[in-house]
């Protein structure tokens, strides 16, 4: 048989993950991604939030697809084991999100609007960073939130955000 037609099993793991999903998006599409990501709160300049915390390679994956909304004050919080430039997309997500990337201490490095109706533009973070949170389109507007302002994330509290450095 030609290598053409061989998968490595890496691959065909993937093939089968991805298909779970889509199979678990037609059976129950309110939670498509069946990970049950730990909530957790943080605050930005006084304001809490509870954002659902992302921090292995498939909750990273799934992130807020296949939802059609979020409640006020909720976010989703992207954590990653070790500074990066972070990509996301909107692909099967249909919520209007903004985004901020975060150094590892939570400060904001920059924000950006996200286009559902755009699916497969690519948002990057233009320096390394070690999160990124995702909230409703226009709250870091509404609440006054901007590059420069701090996310303060109790890691002390909430150990399990620190994804290992094997899982990226």
């Amino acid at each position: 048989m030609s290598r053409r037609f061989l998968l490595c099993e890496d691959q065909l793991l993937a093939v089968l993950r991805y298909c779970a999903l889509l199979l678990l998006a037609c059976i129950n599409p309110g939670k498509a991604c069946p990970i049950d990501n730990r909530h957790i709160e943080i605050t930005v300049n006084g304001l809490t939030l509870t954002a659902e915390v992302a921090s292995n390679r498939m909750s990273r994956k799934c992130g807020l697809a296949f939802r059609y909304n979020l409640p006020p004050n909720h976010g989703m919080l992207f954590a990653y084991p070790q500074d990066q430039i972070i990509s996301f997309w909107m692909e099967d997500t249909y919520i209007h999100l903004s985004i901020a990337f975060l150094d590892v201490k939570g400060k904001i490095l920059e924000i950006h609007k996200m286009d559902p109706h755009n699916p497969d533009r690519r948002y990057f973070s233009r320096v390394p960073s070690r999160y990124a949170l995702e909230v409703n389109h226009g709250w870091f507007i509404e609440n006054n939130i901007k590059v420069g302002d701090r996310v303060e994330i109790d890691l002390k509290a909430n150990p399990t955000i620190v994804p290992n450095i094997t899982d990226q």
